[in-house]
C-alpha cells in the first residue's frame, strides 16, 4: 500500500489547492431589457434570444 514517506507541508498542500475554488457564471446584460442573464441562454425576464422572442412572457 502506498504511504507518503514525508509529511505534506502546508505550502505544498495550498499550492495544490489553488485551482480548487468556486467559479462565477458568465453573466451579461440582456440587449432587449437590460436584465442580467447567463451568456448564450434565453433571458428569463423578457424571453428573447439574439433579438427574437423565443418564449412568450
Amino acid at each position: 500500500m502506498a504511504v507518503p514517506k514525508r509529511r505534506t507541508s502546508k505550502t505544498v498542500k495550498r499550492q495544490r489547492r489553488t485551482h480548487f475554488k468556486l467559479q462565477v457564471p458568465g453573466m451579461v446584460d440582456c440587449p432587449n431589457c437590460g436584465e442580467k442573464k447567463l451568456a448564450h441562454r434565453v433571458c428569463k425576464a423578457c424571453g428573447t434570444y439574439k433579438g427574437s422572442e423565443v418564449v412568450n412572457k
